[in-house]
């Protein structure tokens, strides 16, 4: 097959590349430009030259050619503005989803040469076809798996979607980098929002928005705390960087009008999740023709842990969601993830 491989300078996507090209695929590599480096390069060290020279050096180690797409306009279009709108309106976005959904199978699929076959990544996920469907499997690493991430794919996408690490572990990522001598066998994962890179997302967030002070009082008695530099900085059920003692604190509730931050200890959060036991949710995406089922297992986050919920339709495009167990961290903007055993079907915005 003819292979278009997404390489980001990190082991996952450099290890998928090794493997399609020992198993004899015609690979190109291309690296997408979508870090905001020339709007924010004043933050600290250019991020993405590092990573470029880690992309180089696997290519040249397996003889693939290189292409660099630029997609920076794109991405402010397609996702930045809307993390920008959506922080401004108080929501807390999942920027990452959209951007597997609008730039790496979006715009980049737009932007290459339809005699491709597939697009492969070094995502921790599956992609099986059943019948006439294209599904999205979990990855066996419940830890890495980014299922997630990839929920607002549609059938197009991933019938080109392409993960060749998704039915391995993490460490066994690291031991076959190893065992290839890889450029970036060595290389820590990235942690930071893709087009973010090493960027902090507080920094980008204070270009945008800027700072501005307020207060932050106890939930429960109205007492202030202590001051904030804008609510836009955190996120309900944060309880890191509040600058608190006696805690742990965890944010509980913000007043975009007022500029007002809310936050509760730690044992009494769960009263106040209880609340949040319910919520509505727009924006539906069904990954298969919408499900029959009204139970699923859901992820309100990445990571390996899920809640099971029992759905109702308010409309097509709009659901009202009941946990078994409370959240304490849901927030307006949040994505909901809709699974069914190791199927992802597909995921909706919290209101």
């Amino acid at each position: 097959m003819k292979i278009a491989v997404l390489l980001s300078g990190g082991v996952d996507s450099s290890v998928a590349l090794r493997l399609l090209k020992d198993q004899g695929h015609d690979i190109t590599a291309f690296y997408l430009k979508i870090w905001l480096e020339d709007e924010l390069a004043f933050l600290g060290d250019c991020p993405w030259e590092e990573d470029m020279q880690f992309v180089q050096a696997i290519c040249d180690e397996h003889d693939v050619p290189l292409k660099i797409i630029p997609l920076q306009k794109e991405y402010l279009d397609r996702v930045v503005s809307y993390v920008l709108a959506e922080l401004k309106r108080g929501r807390t976005p999942s920027p990452d989803i959209l951007c597997n959904e609008r730039i790496k199978f979006g715009a980049f699929f737009d932007s290459i040469d339809d005699s491709f076959d597939k697009v492969a990544s070094g995502h921790y996920a599956q992609v099986e076809q059943v019948d006439d469907r294209w599904c999205l499997k979990k990855a066996p690493d419940k830890v890495k798996d980014q299922t997630y991430f990839l929920s607002s794919l549609r059938q197009d996408q991933l019938a080109r979607a392409l993960f060749p690490i998704g039915h391995l572990e993490k460490k066994e990522v690291r031991e076959l980098a190893e065992k290839y001598d890889l450029a970036t066998k060595s290389r820590k994962d990235s942690q930071g929002i893709c087009f973010l890179g090493k960027i902090k997302y507080r920094d980008f967030v204070k270009f945008h928005l800027g700072e501005k002070a307020g207060k932050m009082i106890e939930q429960e008695t109205g007492k202030i705390l202590g001051d904030h530099q804008g609510v836009w900085f955190y996120t309900i059920g944060q309880r890191q960087g509040l600058g608190l003692s006696g805690g742990p604190w965890y944010v509980t509730d913000r007043n975009l009008e007022t500029n007002t931050l809310f936050v509760s200890l730690k044992e009494d959060q769960v009263k106040i999740a209880e609340a949040k036991k319910k919520f509505s949710a727009s924006n539906v995406h069904w990954i298969w023709p919408r499900p029959d089922q009204t139970k699923f297992e859901v992820k309100l986050r990445h990571g390996p842990n899920m809640n099971i919920a029992n759905i109702q339709y308010i409309s097509d495009d709009k659901l009202a969601v009941e946990l078994d167990k409370t959240d304490p961290g849901i927030a307006s903007g949040q994505s909901v993830i809709f699974y069914d055993g190791d199927y992802c079907l597909g995921r909706a915005v919290i209101d």
